[in-house]
């Protein structure tokens, strides 16, 4: 008798395989670090260029989860089913929002042989729907092969009080703002504790460790002592930073000389032609932005330190880049609570002076106007979701002592960031794999530039690369760019005011000699229409082996294809205290009327939260204050709360509240049992989307930031509460236009 061992040894990595941290950026402009010709602080990201090399010539997709995809796969976006948002999945092949099969992420391969993979902060690569307690998780950072996972799911976050996730469940923040919470804080400490814990269990085994950062997303939280010191140095406003940026730029090398600085746009204000009361708030919110960036750096700085000191940071390669040019979704006049633009309250100068000494505290949800951004992507044109350079071209720093001779150099080959995956493979010594669980694998887009870390010569990598986002389109390809005009819809702002096509069969496609128009300013394309057109025929056979097709540009044939939940909510739900957060995706739309009832056994002096969903940012509460009943609504900050006419007497009964949109127009009316003891009209609809970055109902407690000032958090109901009942009238149809700027936003 004979016996074979039957036991498979994991894969084992190359020998001295180096380690990989990912740092991603959010929003951040090619022109907004210390090392691409900004003057805000970022000595963390300064040092990596100075022992690294920047890249001035890398692109991205131009929106956040498209780009995030692209990396983690080395495949076009579209190819990857993500070519839009995660959080509006359809049904046709570019646009599922779900990572196939056959395109295995780089920490499953890694995995495979041998790495740890570990992941901290902002994923937003799980669908819509697929974002609660229920799953599935396949492809939440755990499915797509990280073995430890804490940070958001969604496109953006309150740093104050994010809605966290561990590896496959919500948690909690450890702290509150009281006590000095901050989300990239809590952030880079738990990647620490990852690395510390895979160093004590595993010496020696090597790791790939991916540092999503909400920063520098909107809100752009951060306290005094990092903006305080920014106090006055934007007065001079963003016409003259922007020149000042540009002039650094070309004395650094960052850009090459004969660059052309291209123009303010008409639709962004000249500096000189503002008021005092907008040149000083517009100044505010780039202190605070500058103050927010210079904080995240400082994050940065403490996760260098530990390699530095635990001596792995000679053989780690860090690659630092932003998933797009910086945000312009803040509009003309910025906002001290961006959840306004979703809920349809327009901004306005007054309202956002009301926050000008809290501008960054948790009581604002903070963007900034859109004239940074355009100086933030300096010397380019546009910003974020634009297939122009100031939405695709943006920062990439790579950073390996062991593999990189010629530290501070610049880089000028044309790469993707699909490029990035092949490339890291290559510098591992790992070839991608052809089958993954007998899966045979699709083509990878990307291509190695690894051979430009020793040679400062090196092609580029390919010679053709197509972009798409939101109808915006344009194609590389060898020394020139073409790009269309087309202007999106979801930034009302952008709408009301950018000059360019709204039809696809209008627009114009500019031509751009990169090879001597670094900054993408002189439309050569009268000169040269048999290079537009075949450019134009290029992109063609582009969009159609990577699944770009049909172009969405009208909102109605994207809500038909729009992939609804497996498990449909239903308009009848009955909930019990001792779970998790039902996860808002969970919930039936409100807007169209609701009525909530709670079963409880209210004690002689009743007080405490029912339950409640969301902040004062956006969200609501029932609850008992001074032994009432009460409830408040909060609409991108604007309270709408009504208190019982009478006590809640002690016992066992029914406690509610209900929402009508009859013909005296929308209401909320609180309930003993059925009786109505108080109610409240108001002008205006309830919001698709109370949170951006979501959020969940909380049963008998409310904690993170509250609703409403009238109770303090943490707050629990002193009596019991049996079960929270919640009634719709049926399935609401979701006002597709208001959905579609919620994910901007929240992007």
């Amino acid at each position: 008798m004979t016996s074979e061992p039957i036991f498979r040894r994991a894969g084992r990595p190359p020998d001295g395989a180096p380690n990989v941290v990912a740092i991603v950026l959010d929003d951040t402009g090619f022109a907004q670090l210390g090392c691409f010709g900004s003057d805000i602080a970022t000595p963390a990201m300064d040092r990596l260029a100075a022992g690294g090399l920047r890249y001035n010539r890398f692109h991205v997709t131009a929106m956040c989860s498209p780009t995030r995809a692209s990396f983690l796969t080395g495949r076009n976006h579209h190819a990857v089913g993500m070519g839009f948002l995660a959080d509006l999945p359809l049904d046709h092949h570019g646009y599922t929002a779900r990572i196939p099969r056959s395109a295995a992420p780089l920490p499953r391969i890694l995995r495979d042989h041998g790495y740890s993979t570990l992941a901290v902060g902002k994923w937003h690569l799980t669908p819509r729907y697929e974002r609660s307690a229920a799953g599935p998780f396949s492809h939440w950072p755990l499915g797509a092969g990280f073995e430890r996972y804490y940070g958001f799911l969604q496109g953006d976050a309150n740093h104050y009080a994010p809605n966290l996730v561990e590896d496959n469940h919500y948690v909690d923040p450890p702290a509150t703002p009281e006590e000095g919470y901050h989300l990239t804080e809590d952030l880079t400490g738990r990647a620490i504790r990852f690395l510390d814990d895979q160093r004590h269990a595993a010496p020696g085994k090597p790791f790939f460790l991916y540092v999503g950062l909400g920063a520098t997303h909107s809100p752009h939280h951060v306290t005094p002592e990092w903006s305080e010191p920014y106090r006055g140095r934007f007065d001079r406003g963003w016409d003259a930073w922007r020149e000042e940026i540009f002039q650094r730029q070309l004395a650094t090398g960052v850009v090459p000389p004969g660059t052309v600085l291209t123009p303010r746009p008409d639709w962004v204000r000249a500096w000189a032609d503002l008021g005092p009361d907008e040149r000083r708030m517009y100044a505010r919110q780039q202190e605070v932005f500058a103050g927010f960036r210079t904080h995240a750096d400082a994050q940065i700085g403490r996760l260098l330190d530990q390699l530095e000191e635990t001596g792995q940071l000679g053989n780690t390669i860090v690659v630092l880049f932003s998933d797009n040019g910086a945000s312009a979704e803040g509009g003309v006049d910025g906002s001290f609570n961006e959840h306004r633009f979703t809920s349809g309250i327009a901004e306005s100068l007054r309202d956002n002076l009301a926050h000008y000494d809290d501008w960054g505290g948790p009581s604002t949800y903070n963007h900034y106007a859109w004239g940074w951004a355009w100086a933030g992507n300096t010397p380019f044109r546009l910003w974020k979701r634009y297939t122009w350079l100031g939405g695709t071209r943006t920062p990439l720093i790579v950073h390996w002592p062991d593999g990189i001779r010629d530290g501070g150099a610049i880089r000028g080959p044309v790469v993707h960031v699909n490029d990035l995956f092949p490339t890291l493979l290559d510098a591992i010594g790992i070839e991608a794999p052809d089958v993954v669980d007998g899966i045979e694998q699709q083509r990878i887009d990307g291509a190695s530039f690894r051979a430009g870390f020793d040679d400062a010569g090196a092609p580029a990598p390919r010679d053709t690369q197509y972009f798409e986002l939101l109808g915006s389109r344009s194609l590389i390809h060898g020394r020139w760019k073409a790009t269309t005009d087309h202007v999106s819809t979801g930034v009302l702002d952008e709408e009301r005011l950018l000059t360019g096509s709204r039809s696809f069969a209008a627009d114009h496609w500019a031509l751009y000699d990169l090879s001597a128009d670094f900054s993408e300013a002189t439309d050569v394309s009268a000169e040269h229409p048999g290079v537009v057109g075949e450019l134009r025929r290029r992109w063609d056979l582009e969009a159609g082996r990577n699944h770009v097709l049909p172009l969405y540009d009208d909102l109605v044939n994207r809500f038909g294809a729009l992939i609804g939940p497996a498990w449909p909510v239903g308009g009848d739900r009955t909930f019990r205290p001792g779970a998790s957060p039902v996860c808002d995706e969970s919930l039936p739309m409100l807007f169209g009327g609701f009525r909530f009832t709670a079963e409880v056994e209210a004690a002689g002096a009743s007080d405490g939260v029912l339950f409640a969903l969301g902040d004062r940012h956006g969200g609501f509460a029932l609850y008992v204050a001074a032994g009432r009943l009460a409830f408040t609504f909060s609409r991108a900050g604007e309270l709408i709360e009504v208190t019982g006419d009478r006590p809640v007497p002690p016992g066992r009964q029914s406690l509610g509240v209900a929402h009508t949109t009859g013909q005296d127009g929308p209401a909320f009316h609180l309930l003993h049992g059925d009786a109505v003891v108080g109610s409240v009209t108001f002008d205006g609809l309830l919001p698709v989307a109370l949170q951006h970055g979501g959020t969940g109902l909380r049963l008998g407690h409310d904690a993170g930031l509250p609703v409403s000032d009238r109770y303090r958090v943490p707050s629990s109901w002193n009596g019991r509460l049996h079960s929270v009942r919640l009634q719709t009238p049926g399935p609401a149809r979701p006002d597709l236009l208001a959905d579609l700027r919620t994910a901007l936003h929240a992007d």
